[in-house]
């Protein structure tokens, strides 16, 4: 029997109790499908951080490479420890080492569930740029406390990193309705994101079965609002990908539905798999928040393991429980009752 060794961090807020949620229902779909999973679990968190000033240990990235992949609960607390130094000390780093280049996220309304727009149905899949370009971390403050400080970011768009991931938006588009929007903003930005446009023009010459649409951020988040039904795959830089899929999140019903994963193509490292939102610490110890977005990131997880039946179990049986009512509406069910619920939907397909 296949065994994978899963990396846990449940970090910090509701990231344990989504990530327990996650595994239970993990578990569950492994029992039937064949396979088993080991896991262990790494306390790496501003929790962490505030005991040892540091968000995980020197030889984290070593630590984490022996696994088959990661999952990740949420990071974040910035009543404690500024979200600069979360983001860049745990999150970052991982998507970096291990080449996780192509942040994926499917948006799209689970039945039962109502988003705030009055439109039809829609099946988006972003696929951000995740190593790279406005988040790379490159710039610096100088004359810190005066008048005349000085804060430079510099955004890094390299021909590779520009290049790999349209080609993994244009593949993705191939198994889907053939269609692929780039988002940039190159009527305001007339290098990096001219650069981008070039490269979807030489890259698109390579997929003449998938159409393509240059669209500017601001006509596309416009677009996700009026007609999201007339997206498919939609890729963008770090920045730009980012602000979009959390629209996303929002018109498929919230955050608690936004599941994501960080993918290493090449598979010379572990990719990781979280949900979308952060650690909530409004909710945080009330056993409320909706673990959907973790369990969907999991199913995302087993599909990128090979395991594609089990990963299509765990999304029917969430189907199945959405349809039913439970977990569509903000602070309806527990936590508990949603995974339950999930569990049992997993059962009777068994």
């Amino acid at each position: 029997m296949k065994t994978y060794e899963l990396a846990l961090i449940p970090g910090d807020g509701i990231g344990g109790d989504v990530t327990d949620a996650a595994m239970a229902v993990v578990e569950a779909a492994a029992s039937r499908h064949g396979f088993a999973v080991s896991s262990r679990r790494f306390d790496w968190s501003c929790a962490h951080y505030l005991e040892t000033g540091a968000m995980m240990p020197e030889d984290g990235i070593e630590t984490l490479r022996g696994f088959d992949a990661i999952l990740l609960g949420a990071v974040g607390w910035p009543e404690t420890v500024p979200d600069s130094v979360s983001l860049h000390g745990l999150l970052l780093p991982i998507r970096k080492a291990f080449d996780q280049y192509a942040n994926i996220r499917p948006h799209r309304l689970l039945p039962g569930v109502e988003g705030p727009l009055k439109v039809g149905e829609f099946d988006i899949l972003c696929i951000r740029e995740n190593t790279e370009g406005e988040y790379s971390g490159a710039g610096g403050r100088v004359h810190l406390g005066t008048a005349n400080e000085v804060a430079v970011e510099t955004a890094i768009f390299t021909r590779t990193g520009v290049e790999r991931i349209l080609r993994f938006a244009f593949e993705q588009a191939r198994t889907r309705r053939g269609h692929v929007t780039s988002v940039t903003k190159s009527n305001a930005q007339k290098h990096s994101m001219v650069f981008w446009d070039e490269m979807t023009r030489l890259v698109a010459q390579d997929y003449p079965d998938v159409t393509v649409a240059p669209m500017h951020i601001d006509a596309m988040a416009a677009r996700m609002v009026m007609a999201p039904e007339s997206l498919d795959v939609v890729v963008a830089s770090n920045l730009f990908g980012d602000i979009l899929t959390d629209l996303g999140a929002a018109i498929q019903g919230g955050l608690g539905f936004a599941a994501s994963a960080n993918i290493c193509p090449d598979r010379s490292g572990p990719s990781m798999f979280e949900p979308v939102h952060g650690s909530a610490p409004d909710i945080a110890g009330r056993g409320i928040a909706n673990p959907i977005a973790a369990i969907w990131s999991a199913a995302m997880m087993l599909d990128h393991l090979g395991e594609a039946a089990a990963a299509a179990a765990i999304l029917a049986a969430t189907e199945a429980a959405t349809a039913s009512g439970i977990g569509t509406r903000p602070g309806r069910n527990s936590t508990e009752e949603i995974t339950t619920a999930i569990l049992a939907a997993l059962e009777d397909r068994a």
